[in-house]
């Protein structure tokens, strides 16, 4: 079952920090803000706004946000968002201490890295797909999810806000991992990060046209394919890709497509997660069947 963090309660304190880039103040406290208007208190990294580097704070400093409001009591979540060079600061990571202080811990893009590596080294479920950012302009959906996932107990399916596109048909079970593409990929043989050969799996993975076209999104899924977890994939669900209807769209769902038969695994494409407008939540550790017949994602 894993280690789940305690749910979050009104008034909650969440911590705030930034280990993929140089958080500007003026945004943050934005941020801040809506984070405050909604009900929560917030405390910021001591290392926050630093630039040490240019293009972020230095690892040390990063990791010592994060282990800092590991160790706070008070602070009962970690939430951060996107960037690159994430992955600096994973050696540094006090993972004994996080799995024996288990808090709830959310991001999404470049905090990929972060998420899986602190699930595969202690256990605790954590939460993909939602940032500091959207709390400056909170839309009704993501909301919702906030709440419904890391809040209220009890959730039994991904709440949905699209059409699912089936493109590669069959149920499959198994446990949550995923992220950016890109980061996933990247990840695979990293001597941080490990998964159970005796445990099934189903990948969810999103990148965007903005960041990658479909050759480069090929490319990761081959580095996907091409490493040994690959017999323990069970299923594929891929979040937005593109704001727009065509051709781009078209030579994405025929790659996800024949990833899907040549691995003989259910593919789902959405637009309920990712970056596009809606930020759904997926919680990474949580066991899950994915049917296509009636194109759900149940937590089991």
């Amino acid at each position: 079952m894993g280690v789940i963090a305690k749910k979050l309660q009104w008034g909650d304190k969440i911590g705030v920090i930034s280990p993929s880039h140089v958080a500007e103040k003026e945004t943050y406290l934005k941020f801040t803000k809506g984070l405050q208007n909604i009900g929560f208190n917030t405390i910021e990294g001591k290392n926050l706004y630093k630039s040490t580097y240019g293009y972020s704070a230095s690892e040390k400093e990063r990791a010592d946000d994060f282990n800092d409001m590991i160790l706070d009591d008070e602070i009962k979540m970690i939430f951060f968002g996107g960037g690159i060079g994430s992955n600096e600061i994973i050696p540094l990571l006090d993972y004994d201490k996080i799995r024996t202080n288990p808090k709830i811990i959310c991001s999404y893009s470049d905090g990929t890295t972060i998420l899986n590596t602190i699930y595969a080294r202690t256990g605790l479920h954590v939460y993909y797909g939602q940032t500091p950012g959207l709390f400056g302009d909170l839309r009704h959906y993501d909301y919702t999810h906030f709440v419904s996932n890391l809040m209220d107990d009890g959730i039994q399916f991904f709440n949905k806000n699209s059409e699912w596109k089936v493109l590669s048909h069959g149920t499959s079970e198994g446990i949550l991992i995923g992220g950016f593409t890109e980061n996933i990929s990247f990840m695979l043989g990293n001597k941080y990060f490990s998964f159970n050969k005796s445990e099934k799996y189903i990948l969810f993975l999103e990148n965007h046209n903005k960041f990658c076209d479909t050759a480069i999104i090929s490319t990761h899924l081959a580095y996907i394919e091409q490493n040994e977890i690959i017999e323990n994939i069970n299923g594929l669900l891929f979040g937005h890709y593109t704001d727009k209807e065509g051709i781009e769209n078209e030579y994405l769902d025929k790659c996800l497509e024949r990833f899907g038969k040549r691995n003989r695994i259910p593919v789902i494409k959405c637009d309920d997660f990712g970056h596009g407008i809606n930020h759904g939540i997926l919680p990474i550790g949580q066991k899950a069947e994915l049917d296509t017949r009636d194109r759900i994602l149940k937590y089991v």
